[in-house]
């Protein structure tokens, strides 16, 4: 089960699901500081990375508008996004190597399923 969310955070999650519907790309951090009434920018990166570590979100690199809802993107369930989000803030983090081989062997278990 996912963690949930705070009222910023559902607010940013309904901007982005309604943007990315309407024009099939996603906003650009401005966009959204600008619609939800925020001060800055870096309020939108913190509530970014906060949904994309519960697994309601994802970002397929470090390019701009590469946020996707998460079951979106990828069509997996949200127990595969939380993983593969996981494995990824690991390796970031500079995880331990026997404990990122876990987490992979995990999520091919999960894919051949």
């Amino acid at each position: 089960m996912r963690e949930r969310t705070t009222k910023k955070q559902q607010e940013l999650l309904q901007y982005i699901s309604a943007f990315l519907s309407e024009n099939n790309y996603a906003p650009s951090y401005r966009e959204t500081m600008v619609a939800l009434g925020y001060k800055s920018v870096s309020t939108v990166a913190v509530h970014v990375d906060a949904l994309i570590s519960k697994g309601y979100l994802t970002k397929s690199d470090k390019s701009a508008r590469s946020v996707r809802m998460a079951t979106e993107a990828t069509g997996d369930s949200g127990h595969m996004v939380w993983l593969r989000n996981e494995i990824t803030r690991r390796e970031t983090a500079g995880a331990d190597a026997k404990e990122l081989e876990v987490l992979r062997e995990a999520a091919a278990i999960l894919e051949k399923s």
